[in-house]
């Protein structure tokens, strides 16, 4: 794959409507994403008891009351310090909250706010910071104002923070305190190809343009991917079980040595929350025990998994170059545009976003999202594992700074891409890409898979 500079133009695929130039639009938009990430933070934390805030529910999650008040602390820290230039509320606890200087399994021996005062700290950090959206000029002159970037950044930090606690709120024991309806089931899966075609050529990856797209999506560049087939819709649970049931995890030969390794060491069998009774193979869901459901999207896999699945079956994960172009490469016009269906936002309609089901649709739902090309739910449902290790696109530049995106570049973290049902669409788009260590489980991680043309 070759890649080169690509011009900060409409190819980029950004629409230049008013909705993402005029001031007062973005300011509608930053006030109506950050009430919403609110709204959603307070239903993940006023569903559980106080002890189930401060408890540990998971070594590898923070407990429910640090993401509540870290949230507060990181929307005074750049909306009200950097943007608005005020003195700091509670200096005291920036330490407490420093991803960086604590890890998650240490941080329930920290003096954390409780409960209470971490609902207050957060509640007056918000009221204070709404004061400085509606006073505020979106000037071109400052980064952090631009098109309203702080805000759509802290926006996307508290979503990003509420898919987490959902995270924790599935590893919780107990019995459910979540609810949502069920998603909508598609009408012709049966009648679907297995895969499409994706040409081969250049296409535009990344942006220079959108408004709220972090630093690691830019800058717009264009990329040379040879032809492949890619997987119409996710892998289900039903074709990840009969790589379960043909000894898939006994195999040596379809896994990673380092994959090998984490399977004999933690002796694992099946995706996590998975387990066989009475010949059934049954996981459990936010509290509620149900047989694996053989059509959905399989759930909590490793990039590790996914990879031996890929070989058993076959056949690859894709590149995060040909996950982009499958999901932003219009064929017809040549353009990249921010979803796959085209460039308007998301519509409940078009992809399973923003915790509004608490699981994936059927494999093959959502034909008015698709792309051009036929591929069928690149945005939510799962996140999808590539092939590829999370590095910078040509020309970064960290903003706003070195610990978002740059301190993680390498070999050690494998790309996500595509959203899950617990991603709020703030939070993601075509050009957004998650990175985590490939033995990761517990995230609302599947995949599809590819091949050579």
């Amino acid at each position: 794959m070759t890649h080169s500079p690509a011009p900060d133009a409409a190819g980029a695929g950004v629409p230049a409507g008013p909705a993402l130039t005029d001031p007062e639009a973005l300011r509608r938009r930053a006030l109506a994403a950050l009430l919403a990430a609110r709204e959603r933070t307070a239903l993940l934390t006023d569903s559980v008891e106080d002890h189930e805030l401060t408890s540990q529910h998971s070594p590898l999650m923070s407990p429910l009351v640090w993401d509540l008040a870290h949230i507060g602390n990181q929307e005074e820290l750049w909306l009200l310090r950097a943007v608005a230039g005020r003195e700091a509320m509670r200096p005291e606890i920036d330490g407490l909250y420093d991803a960086f200087e604590h890890p998650r399994a240490t941080r329930p021996t920290l003096p954390l706010l409780p409960p209470a005062e971490a609902r207050a700290y957060a509640s007056e950090v918000r009221g204070r910071a709404l004061d400085v959206l509606d006073g505020t000029a979106l000037r071109e002159d400052r980064p952090l104002l631009r098109d309203g970037f702080a805000f759509g950044m802290i926006a996307q930090h508290e979503q990003q923070h509420d898919e987490t606690m959902l995270i924790t709120h599935q590893l919780r024991s107990g019995p459910a305190v979540l609810s949502a309806p069920v998603p909508p089931a598609p009408t012709d899966a049966d009648a679907l190809p297995v895969e499409v075609l994706v040409p081969g050529g250049p296409f535009t990856m990344g942006t220079s343009t959108e408004p709220w797209a972090l630093d690691n999506e830019r800058p717009a560049h264009v990329r040379d991917v040879p032809a492949f087939f890619l997987d119409t819709a996710p892998v289900t649970c039903g074709a990840y079980l009969r790589f379960v049931e043909d000894g898939g995890y006994t195999e040596r030969r379809w896994w990673a040595p380092e994959g090998w390794a984490m399977v004999r060491e933690h002796e694992l069998a099946a995706p996590l929350f998975w387990h066989r009774d009475d010949g059934r193979w049954l996981r459990r869901r936010f509290g509620v025990t149900e047989t694996v459901p053989e059509e959905e999207p399989v759930l909590h896999v490793s990039w590790y998994e996914a990879d031996a699945y890929a070989r058993w079956a076959g056949r690859r994960l894709p590149s995060e170059a040909e996950w982009e172009k499958a999901a932003r490469h219009d064929p017809v016009s040549g353009r990249s545009t921010r979803y796959p269906w085209g460039d308007e936002d998301p519509t409940p309609d078009r992809a399973n976003l923003g915790q509004r089901h608490l699981r994936p649709a059927r494999a093959g739902a959502y034909a008015a999202g698709q792309s051009p090309l036929g591929v069928r739910q690149l945005i939510g449902d799962v996140w999808e594992w590539t092939s590829s290790d999370f590095l910078p696109h040509p020309g970064f530049a960290a903003f706003p700074y070195r610990e978002y995106s740059e301190v993680f570049f390498g070999p050690a973290h494998k790309v996500l891409r595509g959203g899950s049902f617990a991603v709020d669409p703030v939070a993601c788009r075509g050009t957004f890409r998650n990175w985590d260590l490939p033995v990761r489980r517990q995230i609302f991680s599947g995949l599809r898979t590819a091949r050579d043309a």
